[in-house]
């Protein structure tokens, strides 16, 4: 949690007061740490079921696009090779090591890029307003912030509703014995839910935060990964736009594997294919190359070390 320090910095009068975040890949390496978790499931599941891969990867896309997202948690109950292996038990119990196996990983491969909670703490400390906005579910967003340290240093989160909720299922009954609910639920940050099938670059929701926060959009910045989501976004609605170059992920060789089991559609995954070509339309007014500090001197202050 972040705490103010005794020295608080000054701004010039017309730096941008609030600034809007994007989370997965900006905040955190959200790839990195789905990757090695979503690895570590598929492994033990194709071990434990001896269900070939390439027919997991298959009919879990199936559930991931009929879901809406990635991070599924009741994703082995409703794939039906794994529900088949698994009969007539449940197989939450029969592939209960496959879940700790994801789990595990994901604990250890989710933590912030370097730079980013000494940057945040400055501009916190300089009086800016801080707001997060992702596509990611509830649960887990707000699982990652309180790993992570964020809880307070954002101090309000837009996020979409728990997918889980959605699909009719209580969260509880999927997670007992698998999560550690000590960590989930945030106790300073303010959360709101986005309305169902409202995705970015849709600027209605960027233009809500702008409104609740008092903020004209001359005052305002916006830092995010995605040209095709966070920085078309940002340019419609008239805010500063800064491309967290260093968070793009998409020519990492493993990033084919969330390709062939995404809840994206084939458009959609032909058009982020599309803007990582020299030739891509959407152009940032302003990009982070190696780290999110780079964005330090937009609010008047100097970067903070790269520890």
């Amino acid at each position: 949690m972040w705490v103010p320090r005794s020295t608080v910095m000054s701004m010039p009068d017309d730096a941008p007061r609030l600034l809007i975040t994007d989370l997965d890949n900006t905040l955190w390496d959200w790839f990195a740490a789905w990757y090695e978790s979503f690895s570590a499931l598929l492994g033990e599941l194709e071990s434990l079921s001896g269900v070939e891969r390439s027919v997991l990867e298959s009919q879990i896309k199936v559930v991931h696009q009929r879901r809406g997202t990635t991070e599924y948690s009741n994703l082995i109950r409703e794939v039906p090779c794994l529900v088949e292996a698994a009969a007539p038990r449940d197989p939450f119990e029969v592939f209960d090591a496959a879940l700790h196996a994801q789990n595990s990983r994901r604990v250890a491969a989710t933590r912030l890029y370097p730079g980013v909670a000494e940057s945040l703490c400055a501009l916190k400390d300089a009086g800016v307003r801080v707001v997060g906005y992702t596509e990611s579910g509830a649960y887990w967003t707000e699982w990652r912030i309180r790993h992570t340290g964020l809880d307070g240093v954002i101090d309000v989160l837009y996020s979409s509703p728990d997918h889980d909720v959605a699909a009719g299922i209580d969260p509880a009954d999927l997670r007992t014995g698998h999560y550690d609910e000590s960590k989930y639920g945030l106790r300073v940050t303010r959360h709101h839910h986005v309305p169902a099938g409202v995705s970015k670059p849709d600027r209605q929701i960027l233009s809500t935060i702008l409104r609740e926060e008092g903020s004209d959009p001359t005052k305002a910045a916006y830092i995010g990964d995605s040209l095709m989501k966070d920085i078309a976004m940002a340019q419609s609605v008239g805010v500063l736009d800064i491309h967290a170059q260093y968070g793009l992920v998409q020519h990492r060789e493993e990033y084919e594997l969330l390709r062939r089991v995404t809840h994206w559609s084939d458009q959609a995954v032909a058009r982020e294919i599309e803007l990582g070509s020299p030739d891509r339309d959407i152009f940032p007014k302003l990009t982070c190359r190696a780290q999110f500090g780079e964005l330090l001197p937009v609010f008047g202050l100097a970067m903070v070390g790269d520890k």
